[in-house]
């Protein structure tokens, strides 16, 4: 079981690209709802994101206390959550994916208050909240850039 928890929290061994593994996972999640997700009927994607999500919180936390770390890098099922809830209802344009991308990898590494407080919880949960609440907050700022425009 220790190998499928790792396959899910590196997301299939994205985790182990030797640059940038979080900022990897993001990117391969945005191509991957611009050519394949977005073509899904919401309640779809709400639910494969609802799925990732909790098999994320034990996966990470389980590998995170093996390795007796709080959130090794290597951990980035968080980054593919937190990108597909950026993402949701958001047209399948480049703009508005490269954006909401932008929006959510600046947040994530910045972890402005109260996204750092996020990070506070125990094991999976404080590993995949900071990325959901760096992804809330993205997910704010590019709807309001979409109905501005």
């Amino acid at each position: 079981m220790r190998k499928a928890w790792r396959a899910v929290a590196s997301f299939f061994w994205i985790g182990y690209f030797p640059i940038a593994p979080g900022t990897a996972a993001s990117l391969v999640i945005a191509l991957v709802y611009k050519f394949f997700l977005s073509s899904l009927a919401w309640p779809l994607i709400s639910g494969l994101f609802l799925f990732l999500l909790f098999l994320g919180v034990f996966a990470s936390g389980s590998w995170a206390g093996e390795l007796g770390r709080r959130d090794p890098g290597v951990i980035v099922i968080d980054e593919v959550c937190g990108q597909l809830f950026v993402l949701l209802f958001v047209p399948p344009l480049w703009i508005p994916i490269l954006f909401g991308f932008v929006l959510f990898r600046v947040f994530d590494i910045l972890k402005p208050y109260p996204i750092s407080k996020a990070e506070d919880l125990n094991a999976g949960w404080g590993i995949m909240a900071d990325d959901l609440a760096a992804a809330v907050l993205a997910k704010a700022v590019l709807h309001i850039y979409l109905y501005l425009k």
